[in-house]
């Protein structure tokens, strides 16, 4: 009985601090406007989108028809819903490779729906990562053509609504190392300004970033930026330290496990790496309790600790999640305040592969913005 009665103590104190935290934000933003508000109107710099992630009911419903439903009416529904234990996105990644995405067109209407939304939550930039293998191997639209339609879309979107974009090419490391060198041969046949750099993703335990090194110190020798997905589903540290001293990775995504090495937090700090978080995370969702979800959360250490990161949606459309309230679950979720927002919105600037002309712009438009509340 002492036991249950001392978790249910545990429970109401978690409670009380969520009910604080928000009272605090409350309080800090009502007469400045609401947090939706300030979080809405605020430029937004994102790195960390994967494109299928992105795709929208109507228009995956609208590919199940055409392919004569693959998917049940039911399964698609469910794609759309975020519980406390949400279906992972990975299966539904292959879906659209092997069986809906099956002209350029299809990822031209992607990329175009999508920057419409980041558009309308005002973001100014952002960098797309899309995995070529799948989609020229199982969905059988050669490179070229595929990067394309995505390069079109970004160039006609920036000419009609003014965000500007550019795409990553990630590794599908569940794939052989021999896919991911493939891969990078195949940018290297078809150069663009708009493809920046390469990344890598999909499950990570199993598939270490050491299996990929050679394809990512290529890539590096041809001038392409990098960044990685390490520390993710809580893989270890280690994953992070590795892509980030033998790989040299520009950028860290996700990297929650960081927290676990203080002398890795050390170095992040002294040579401030940014790392790309997601507050919708699916790993710590299924990982703890909802009562516990927020307090227990990796990122609400990793902003006590001052590392440099900063909030993305990583896949909007199957997290239920758009970047204003991205921004707002940093500080309704993990304590952060007003000026970590504006913290936050620099790490994203230092983060973003453009010239040091455009992110010293983008700062005086961020401290004009923060000014102004």
């Amino acid at each position: 009985m002492a036991v249950l009665v001392g978790r249910g103590v545990r429970v109401k104190l978690i409670k009380c601090r969520i009910y604080l935290n928000r009272a605090l934000s409350f309080l800090m933003t009502r007469n400045k406007g609401s947090l939706y508000e300030i979080c809405h109107k605020l430029p937004k710099v994102e790195t960390h989108c994967h494109l299928y992630g992105t795709i929208c009911k109507e228009t995956i419903t609208y590919f199940n028809n055409r392919a004569g439903k693959p998917f049940t009416d039911e399964q698609i529904e469910r794609f759309y819903i975020r519980g406390t234990k949400p279906v992972g996105v990975l299966a539904i990644f292959r879906g659209l490779d092997s069986d809906l995405i099956k002209f350029p067109q299809d990822l031209y209407r992607i990329t175009k729906e999508h920057l419409a939304v980041a558009k309308s939550h005002n973001v100014i930039y952002i960098e797309l990562s899309w995995n070529p293998t799948g989609t020229v191997l199982e969905s059988k639209i050669p490179f070229a053509s595929a990067q394309k339609a995505i390069h079109d879309a970004m160039i006609d979107s920036e000419a009609e609504i003014g965000i500007m974009s550019r795409l990553i090419c990630a590794i599908d490391r569940q794939a052989e190392p021999e896919k991911a060198a493939q891969m990078l041969d195949w940018m290297l046949e078809s150069p663009s300004p708009m493809t920046i750099g390469i990344g890598i993703d999909y499950k990570e335990d199993g598939f270490p970033p050491q299996l990929f090194e050679d394809t990512f110190k290529r890539a590096k020798s041809k001038g392409y930026k990098i960044t990685a997905h390490a520390g993710e589903f809580g893989m270890p540290w280690n994953n992070i330290d590795y892509v980030a001293n033998i790989i040299h990775a520009d950028r860290i995504d996700h990297g929650y496990t960081i927290i676990d090495n203080r002398k890795l937090v050390d170095q992040f700090l002294e040579e401030q790496r940014p790392i790309s978080v997601v507050p919708t995370n699916s790993y710590y969702l299924r990982l703890f309790d909802p009562e516990e979800w927020a307090q227990k959360h990796p990122i609400r250490k990793m902003i006590k600790l001052g590392l440099n990161i900063y909030p993305n949606t990583d896949d909007p459309s199957f997290h239920c999640v758009e970047p204003t309230k991205a921004w707002m679950m940093m500080v309704e979720c993990f304590g952060a305040t007003i000026p970590d927002l504006k913290r936050f919105a620099y790490n994203a600037i230092d983060s973003a592969w453009v010239d040091k002309d455009l992110k010293s712009k983008w700062k005086q438009d961020c401290d004009k913005y923060f000014q102004s509340l």
